[in-house]
């Protein structure tokens, strides 16, 4: 029986692998394109192809497929068999340089917001050789970037890698002016929690709901949610034991740290979390991993269900991005040190991401702007949707010393003081974990607590990564030629606690008093998806994208489309599904309830003859009344949902067709399930269509 160790990254073509099988020279070549970013020369990539190739054929893959993340959310795979024919009839295994490179899926299907015409099919994927090949299902994976025949970006990954490159080349600047000249690469990473539900494939597969959308667009509460809080850490079930296990050997073998994994707060609800990677990858595996967890729970039985709000009144699922920058030198500069009052360049690049997030909090709310999430912000089990940093009480304080120019008394590690003589003495953290904050310092890294379960981490991290870039050129601007740098460093730092102050909150985010509060500050609170994306294309946020080489401006322009478009069309399609499921078995199921007990009123006034006024039994006449009223104002609702569905068909505009669908058809929706939950409430199990939000959420035994 195999290891972990020996299992970990068995199926990644990784640094080991490729020391282990490529020329001396060769590994040199590409190691140098891997850490330090030089241009890969074609010979070195054919040499690679050739290693990449036999490896992957003693581990039984047969295909190969350049991996991609369009704009879908999702990944994309074409897979291309080794073989290659012979004179005499046979085949041979072969896989090239410029297979490996460069792959041309059609480009033509995917959302482009315009940049391609429907009969424009060539597109390019390009080989990142930042992120290990791995083998999936028997074929060899190459993940890549994804661009139009034009050059434009039509994928996640793109602008990600050009956003690390902006980050890396702004960093530099300042940390050169520091003295750290031995520094000479910096990179963001992150660490992706991610929360997701398991519910029982039997009773999944009778919800059209979930299978079409991914959440129940009905469902009256169950008797039992989170309200005991005892599902929260709470000891695993076998069943989900057992999925877990699987889970954690298939992402191993992948090279994934998965590492920490428990029971969240709502029943049938977990979260797995891995170990730091660097940002292009940990988006990789992120992307894997959410793959890897569907298929697993298959094979035990089970759905995974990844959005952000599969249930109402439960908490939804998200996934926190803890963010950190970091030097090829092992230097984390987030950290604060011993003493981070007097940490002049931990200082200045807290600075910078204070004065991002004020700048910036317009993108870092679009990066997690979807119909799914919107959801969740605010519902007092995310974050709300106004973008806000936690800093904790240190911090908070050496900064209001720093702008009043008072003496900061630092704090001795305080002992943690619990009663109990036998139990060890650890030192208290210096600052508490504030879950309602957005955007939280949590020691040496920045916890953006906004994103959706399901979204891909790309995004969010393109937005941080641009916002804090365009901070730190704006710095060393300032800074590069002062004559007095010290004295000007001390400036710049005092300026902009002062300017940007007004985003720091340590309290609580669900208090109404705070939204009150924020708008006095002057903070956005943008609580819908086509609010948040009305601000992309501000022209402060298109300038920064194109300083810094993130997006062209018809990059930022396709996206712009693309969001509303796919926001619109994930509520249409719930709409369709409710008015699917609402005239195929909901009507049915309420008229045939309403008929059985009509039935059992006349059987009742029959029996009872010229006494029929004595009927006593008032509890059918009563549920008789409220069935038959409900249903018909089932009926009415359904209609109107389907004429106003019918209506957003005329409009072309992608933003005004998004306001219709949230100002519009959204009300419609709720109305609509409002009535229907009520129904469900009042009948009898067995004549339900479907499985209740207690079927679905205990499920799994």
């Amino acid at each position: 029986m195999s290891t972990v160790t020996e299992e970990f990254g068995s199926m990644v073509f990784n640094e080991k692998t490729m020391k282990e099988r490529l020329p001396k020279e060769t590994f040199k070549a590409l190691m140098k394109t891997i850490k330090d970013g030089e241009k890969l020369d074609i010979n070195v990539a054919t040499v690679v192809a050739n290693a990449m190739k036999d490896w992957a054929i003693e581990k039984g893959a047969t295909h190969f497929t350049h991996w991609f993340q369009p704009l879908t959310g999702i990944t994309a795979e074409k897979h291309d068999s080794f073989i290659q024919p012979t004179n005499d009839g046979s085949i041979i295994m072969e896989f090239s340089g410029k297979e490996l490179v460069q792959g041309e899926p059609d480009a033509s299907s995917f959302p482009s917001g315009g940049i391609r015409a429907t009969f424009e099919a060539r597109g390019y994927t390009a080989w990142d050789p930042t992120s290990y090949a791995f083998i999936k299902d028997g074929t060899l994976c190459i993940p890549t970037a994804f661009c139009s025949y034009t050059g434009e970006a039509l994928d996640k990954k793109t602008p990600l890698l050009r956003s690390m490159e902006a980050i890396n080349k702004q960093a530099l600047r300042i940390l050169h002016l520091f003295g750290n000249e031995d520094v000479t690469n910096v990179k963001t990473t992150v660490g992706p929690e991610q929360e997701y539900f398991l519910v029982d494939k039997s009773v999944y597969d009778k919800r059209e709901d979930l299978i079409y959308t991914g959440r129940t667009l009905f469902g009256a509460k169950a008797p039992k949610g989170q309200e005991l809080e005892d599902h929260y850490f709470g000891m695993i079930k076998p069943r989900v034991q057992a999925y877990m296990k699987d889970l954690n050997d298939e992402l191993w073998k992948l090279g994934i740290l998965a590492k920490t994994e428990h029971n969240e707060v709502a029943p049938a609800q977990h979260e797995l979390a891995p170990i730091f990677s660097t940002t292009n990858i940990a988006c990789d595996h992120n992307q894997l991993t959410m793959e890897i967890m569907k298929k697993v729970a298959s094979r035990h039985g089970m759905v995974c269900l990844l959005h952000e709000k599969p249930f109402d009144g439960v908490n939804g699922s998200g996934k926190h991005n803890n963010w950190s920058i970091t030097t090829n030198t092992g230097k984390n500069l987030l950290d604060p040190g011993a003493t981070p009052d007097s940490n002049a360049q931990f200082l200045l690049f807290l600075s910078a991401v204070i004065k991002a997030v004020d700048d910036y909090q317009d993108l870092l709310r679009i990066s997690v702007a979807s119909a799914g999430n919107d959801h969740r912000l605010g519902a007092n089990e995310a974050p709300p949707a106004i973008v806000s940093m936690f800093l904790g009480d240190e911090l908070t304080e050496i900064l209001d010393c720093l702008e009043s120019g008072k003496p900061y008394g630092a704090h001795a590690k305080e002992k943690m003081q619990i009663g109990v003589t036998v139990l060890p003495e650890f030192n208290k953290d210096a600052t508490d974990r504030n879950r309602t904050s957005p955007f939280a310092f949590t020691g040496n890294k920045f916890e953006f607590r906004m994103l959706g379960s399901q979204d891909s981490i790309a995004c969010a991290n393109i937005m941080i990564n641009t916002a804090v870039a365009d901070v730190l050129s704006q710095f060393a601007d300032q800074l590069e030629g002062s004559k007095d740098f010290q004295n000007d460093l001390q400036k710049l730092i005092l300026k902009t606690i002062k300017d940007h102050k007004r985003i720091i909150f340590n309290g609580n985010g669900y208090d109404d008093a705070w939204v009150k509060e924020a708008e006095k500050r002057g903070l956005y609170n943008l609580k819908s998806t086509p609010e948040a994306n009305s601000h992309l294309l501000d022209a402060k946020n298109v300038e920064a994208f194109k300083k810094h080489g993130v997006f062209t401006e018809t990059e930022i322009k396709s996206r712009f489309e693309i969001q509303n478009e796919n926001y619109s069309k994930l509520l249409n399609i719930e709409a369709l599904t409710m008015i699917e499921m609402t005239k195929k078995k909901i009507l049915p199921c309420g008229s045939k309830f309403a008929s059985c007990l009509s039935q059992t009123v006349a059987l009742e006034k029959d029996a009872l003859g010229t006494n029929a006024g004595e009927l006593e039994s008032v509890y059918e006449k009563e549920l008789l009344k409220k069935v038959s009223g409900l249903t018909s104002k089932i009926y009415k609702a359904v209609n109107d949902l389907e004429a106003k569905v019918e209506q957003s068909k005329e409009i072309e505009d992608a933003e005004k067709l998004a306001y219709y669908f949230h100002d519009t058809v959204l009300e419609s929706m709720a109305a609509l399930r409002k009535l229907v939950d009520e129904l469900e409430s009042v009948s009898p199990k067995e004549l339900w269509p479907f499985p209740s939000y207690g079927d679905l959420l205990f499920s799994v035994r």
